[in-house]
């Protein structure tokens, strides 16, 4: 009974973060400036309730933290910049191609076991992809959506090198993470001006919340959590990002990108339901 209480909270962490995690698409679209720019100021706003949290920051210890920070801040860097040149959906729903290459680094990374079903997600979330680009003709969209997955990628190398600190504490990575990612903006905040007051709101919810309470919150959940619910819970995300976009811009993605995204999302789902059902019985 006693270890059922922090796996439950933990549980609900995630879904808090899922939940503020969701809220990028609309607030990056809200601010008028250069998206490395606006990737500097919010993991600088971001530091502050990390350091609220989690106190006088460590240096890091070892390849693992430093590496972690490393992918942290490329994730970062690139889903800003592809929201500002595709469509929040695009940019969410190809990030939430996370999961498929978690299954791979896992197995090269942990040595874990790729089951077959892990080989047909990877198949199906591959064709729920590939409409992605079938409806993208314009040059600047293929770009942000490339970043996109490309997130998909760092940001899984994030959650597992993240993961592999559960016995520490992950939570300095990000701090050095935001950090990194604040000095590679720190340039681009000085040459493009300072944003209009709406932009600057944006930034402030995007830094205390969407990014440092949130990270706060799911540095300290994995501790509690499988591989497999880290991953699980926050599928949330990949559908309430894209829903807000569209009610508060009427940002509305095309016919291909929703199939696409339905069959990334499910096909993830799926696999992890069934990886879970075990844990669960």
């Amino acid at each position: 009974m006693k270890n059922s209480n922090p796996h439950r909270t933990a549980v609900i962490m995630l879904f808090i973060t899922a939940i503020l995690w969701s809220t990028s698409g609309f607030l990056i679209k809200l601010v008028d400036w250069h998206p490395v720019a606006i990737a500097g100021a919010r993991s600088l706003i971001a530091l502050i309730p990390i350091t609220i949290f989690n106190g006088k920051p460590k240096k890091p210890n070892g390849v693992i933290e430093f590496a972690a920070a490393v992918s942290y801040c490329v994730t970062l860097l690139l889903f800003v910049s592809a929201n500002k040149l595709t469509t929040a959906a695009n940019t969410i729903l190809l990030q939430y191609s996370a999961p498929v290459f978690i299954i791979i680094l896992s197995a090269v990374m942990l040595k874990e076991k790729v089951r077959v079903r892990d080989c047909v997600t990877v198949c199906v979330v591959l064709f729920g992809l590939v409409l992605f680009f079938i409806d993208q003709v314009d040059a600047s969209g293929m770009l942000g959506n490339a970043m996109a997955l490309a997130s998909g990628f760092t940001m899984a190398l994030m959650m597992i090198l993240l993961r592999m600190q559960k016995n520490a504490e992950p939570i300095n990575s990000v701090f050095w993470g935001n950090l990194l990612t604040f000095v590679v903006g720190l340039p681009f905040i000085f040459t493009n001006g300072m944003p209009n007051t709406t932009s600057w709101l944006g930034l402030v919810f995007l830094g205390l919340f969407q990014l440092g309470l949130a990270y706060v919150l799911f540095t300290k959940a994995i501790k509690h959590v499988t591989t497999v619910e880290m991953a699980l819970v926050p599928i949330i995300e990949p559908i309430l990002n894209p829903a807000i976009v569209a009610v508060m811009t009427a940002e509305v993605p095309g016919t291909l990108p929703v199939i696409g995204g339905f069959i990334v999302v499910a096909g993830v789902t799926v696999n992890l339901a069934i990886k879970s059902k075990p844990k669960a019985q």
